[in-house]
């Protein structure tokens, strides 16, 4: 005698259940993408770079020279003539911009002071300044400035960041683990100041053309087994 077995068929889900899980199941999804692109947002947002924080621009600066000179004077001393000579070593001929020779006027050195000035403009065109792009002019200056100066001036293309000191909160507060506002600004100012042409800032220079004759007596040295590391090795 043989038995039938029944089999039970789940009950059917309620209508709508399906519809319901797939919207619970799609606003998870968009809730996790909408946490994950706000934080980037955030994140993103964080300048926490030096380089970002104290940029290295390239613009026009003025760039002085005082040099005082006393009454009893006649033209430019040894130590004006020098430290003329070393400023104008930042002088591009080339770019040839003005150079000022501004000379204290109503002062007790005046007639002094524009004798040097002479001098002064003689030692520029003799370090490459060209005569028409020196500019002589005059200030105001008062009875009581004795030894007032001579200004030397012109303006060229530098290097430069921002003015270094900035400290809107306390260094110590490190919750958000970020640098503090002043970090990097002494070092970028340091390269700024020495790097010698700003346009290398920019983009890198042409390369020069190679010295034929020197390169081929480097290589035949080579070949031949006669180059420095060789000779002082005994080989």
């Amino acid at each position: 005698m043989s038995k039938v077995f029944k089999t039970r068929t789940a009950a059917p889900a309620p209508r709508g259940a399906g519809l319901v899980l797939a919207v619970v199941t799609v606003g998870l999804l968009s809730g996790c993408a909408a946490f994950q692109k706000r934080d980037s947002v955030v994140v993103g947002a964080i300048p926490d770079d030096y380089r970002t924080n104290h940029p290295i621009i390239i613009a026009e600066k003025e760039e002085t020279l005082d040099l005082p000179v006393g009454a009893s004077d006649r033209g430019a001393t040894a130590s004006q003539r020098a430290s003329l000579e070393g400023f104008l070593v930042g002088y591009d001929s080339s770019a040839a911009p003005v150079l000022n020779i501004i000379t204290p006027s109503g002062s007790p050195n005046a007639v002094a002071a524009t004798d040097a000035a002479r001098d002064f403009a003689h030692i520029a065109k003799k370090n490459g300044v060209p005569g028409s792009r020196i500019m002589m002019a005059s200030y105001q200056a008062g009875p009581e400035e004795v030894s007032a100066p001579v200004r030397v001036s012109f303006a060229g293309m530098r290097a430069q960041t921002g003015k270094c000191g900035r400290w809107p909160k306390d260094m110590l507060e490190t919750s958000e683990n970020k640098h503090y506002a002043n970090f990097g600004c002494s070092y970028q100012n340091n390269v700024a100041a020495q790097v010698a042409n700003p346009e290398d800032l920019l983009g890198p220079r042409k390369p020069t053309p190679i010295d034929a004759d020197n390169r081929g007596t480097i290589i035949g040295e080579y070949q031949r087994g006669d180059t420095f590391f060789n000779q002082n090795i005994g080989y």
